[in-house]
């Protein structure tokens, strides 16, 4: 593996652990199966961000502005 293979590698896992961590702590302080999201960010970059965009927190700041 080449210099720049590993640059690569190291840098794309670092990106793909700040991800995982970040949907966790999220996760955790709306109550909504952080384990799970944790999971899911760890696989890829950055779908599970997408997704948890629109499923987790634009539902979640529509009912703050309703109630």
């Amino acid at each position: 593996m080449s210099q720049t293979e590993l640059t690569i590698f190291v840098f794309a896992y670092l990106i793909v652990l700040a991800q995982g961590i970040f949907l966790f702590i999220d996760a955790k302080k709306r109550d909504r199966l952080a384990w799970v999201w944790g999971i899911v960010g760890l696989i890829q970059a950055p779908m599970p961000l997408i997704c948890y965009y629109f499923f987790v927190i634009r539902p979640d700041r529509k009912n703050r502005r309703i109630s």
